[in-house]
């Protein structure tokens, strides 16, 4: 296999691991300074992180396989989690049904919101850093990485605080926790930034991965050396 292949491989599956577990976590919240936010935001900024770098190397196409097989493999846990909750509990098992059901059933409205964020901020993501690559070329990764993240987790915030809490918490209380959590992931995006540039150089000067050109733009001129 290519190395650059095998590359995609490992970048994917540290994604799918990412996104999984922030999933089945995520419906814990933690409390600092007042303020609340999901455990699932601990893993979730890897996600994308990973794209960026993706996007980076293989384009919107492979931007936009690795965002299909996370949602592939999402929907797959989802139906597992559900089969596991239906089945019936075996006088021996070691965990009681209903507190299985209680774990992991919890899970499945947020699944629900997150899955329908993801796939909203991700394409939204993979997008307008394809946008910015086509303006700046290979030059100001930092740009590319941090103006996509800011405006797509500001979507994706508000689009799972909404599908996962309407109903069950008050409009302020949701508009207040999906605040909270784009403020977060804004500033884990920009602290990220040299994790993006460190990765981007492994590939690139270490292992010899070189980025997907894009054609026919005048930036493709531009110095390939990212500032």
């Amino acid at each position: 296999m290519e190395r650059k292949q095998r590359f995609f491989v490992w970048l994917t599956a540290i994604f799918v691991a990412a996104l999984i577990t922030s999933d089945l976590i995520g419906s814990k919240f933690f409390r600092v300074g007042g303020l609340d936010f999901s455990v699932g935001m601990i893993p979730f900024p890897l996600t994308f992180l990973l794209t960026d770098i993706v996007n980076e190397f293989y384009g919107t196409e492979g931007a936009r396989r690795i965002t299909y097989v996370g949602l592939g493999v999402a929907i797959f846990v989802f139906l597992i989690i559900n089969v596991a909750i239906w089945l019936p509990t075996s006088p021996e098992s070691p965990m009681a049904g209903a507190m299985f059901k209680n774990v992991f059933g919890w899970s499945t409205r947020l699944y629900i919101a997150s899955l329908t964020a993801y796939l909203i901020g991700q394409l939204l993501d993979i997008s307008i850093f394809f946008l910015l690559r086509r303006i700046t070329g290979h030059r100001f990764l930092w740009l590319r990485s941090t103006g996509s993240t800011v405006v797509s987790q500001g979507v994706d915030s508000l689009v799972v605080s909404f599908v996962f809490l309407s109903g069950a918490k008050p409009i302020s209380f949701i508009l207040r926790t999906a605040r909270n959590g784009y403020l977060v992931k804004v500033a884990l995006a920009i602290g990220l930034t040299p994790l993006i540039y460190a990765g981007h150089g492994l590939l690139r000067r270490h292992f010899q991965v070189t980025e997907v050109l894009i054609r026919d733009t005048p930036a493709t001129q531009a110095d390939r050396t990212p500032a």
